[in-house]
């Protein structure tokens, strides 16, 4: 099989991605600086695999570095770019960190690319790009608008970019995955969502509130317009979100594509609000959720659910886990986690 490249493979959505990857038959190369990751990923994957990635750990900014990675490695078909700064909030309060992380490690990757004649390029996007919608649910002709957020802009930025790549570069050719609220865990427990330091997601602060690392999960608004109050969100399995990507990378390699730059969103197709996700939490586990209700926070959107015809009928790929897998699995990471440490 091909040989792809994942940036960010240590990752929450990457290292699932990875898995999904070797379980199909690909072989997988890592870049990772494991600024928000664990090298013992890597263990976990084999155990879950079989058979452990090929890992090498540098800045994807490194030029030089990733130069000489392509130089090694010259047989790569596909990079799959994961590796970003993902926390809206914190992509407020720092938002310079963000564009040049997040930006000039695109930027870094598409020019090696160029140079080594890598063609086939997957970029993990974002419904952020679509701002707050004037239509639910989201589908992929809705307008771009103006981003609530340095992070959800640094993903129109490099979406811009790859459309100009793929009109430049007859050669080239990219899918853009815009996926919604991935949570969830590996079903072994073995690999899940490990944000360092404080959790800026909803999942990993509601499962260490639960697990006692934290005093009680704050619930950011509760005067929204929604039925309960609170935001709604697409959340999907990340284990879902990973087939996405396999089932994307298969249309690249394959030839079986429209257009040489396509975008899919990938979701469930329907909301969830913050109070229905801590609902399914304590039915699916049995523990109680300290949480309460506070302002809130720049750059929510109140709702967004997403469209999903395009990604079922082109990619066939549909999501298949409930939210009570999602938010079980979660817990099961959480728990091997704390015995873990």
């Amino acid at each position: 099989m091909d040989k792809v490249l994942v940036t960010g493979g240590t990752g929450f959505i990457g290292s699932h991605t990875v898995v999904e990857l070797i379980e199909t038959g690909y072989d997988v190369v890592i870049i990772d600086n494991l600024c928000n990751s664990r090298i013992d990923t890597l263990d976990e994957i084999a155990k879950i695999c079989g058979k452990k990635p090929v890992f090498h750990q540098f800045d994807l900014r490194d030029e030089n570095a990733l130069n000489a990675f392509f130089e090694k490695e010259k047989d790569i078909s596909a990079v799959i770019h994961f590796a970003a700064f993902k926390a809206v909030g914190q992509s407020v309060k720092h938002p310079i960190q963000y564009y040049d992380n997040n930006v000039g490690a695109t930027i870094s990757i598409l020019k090696a690319m160029a140079i080594h004649g890598v063609n086939n390029f997957i970029f993990s996007s974002s419904a952020t790009v679509y701002g707050d919608p004037d239509v639910l649910p989201i589908d992929e002709s809705a307008p771009i608008k103006p981003a609530t957020s340095p992070y959800g802009n640094t993903k129109q930025i490099n979406e811009e970019m790859i459309s100009d790549l793929v009109s430049s570069n007859s050669s080239f050719k990219a899918i853009s995955l815009r996926y919604f609220n991935p949570i969830g865990a590996h079903e072994s427990g073995l690999i899940g969502e490990l944000p360092l330091g404080v959790p800026d997601n909803l999942i990993p602060y509601l499962t260490q509130t639960v697990g006692g690392l934290r005093d009680v999960l704050s619930v950011f608004g509760g005067d929204y317009d929604t039925p309960d109050g609170t935001c709604i969100r697409d959340y999907i399995h990340v284990v879902d979100v990973a087939t996405a990507h396999v089932a994307a990378l298969n249309r690249l390699l394959t030839g079986n594509f429209l257009e040489r730059y396509e975008v899919f969103n990938i979701g469930t197709g329907r909301g969830f609000s913050v109070l229905e996700v801590i609902a399914s939490f304590e039915k699916s586990t049995g523990e109680r959720v300290n949480y309460q209700i506070v302002d809130r926070r720049p750059g929510d959107v109140p709702v967004t659910f997403a469209s999903t015809t395009l990604a079922n009928n082109h990619l066939q790929w549909k999501a298949k886990r409930s939210l009570d897998e999602m938010t079980r699995d979660a817990w099961r990471w959480q728990k091997n986690l704390k015995r873990g440490d």
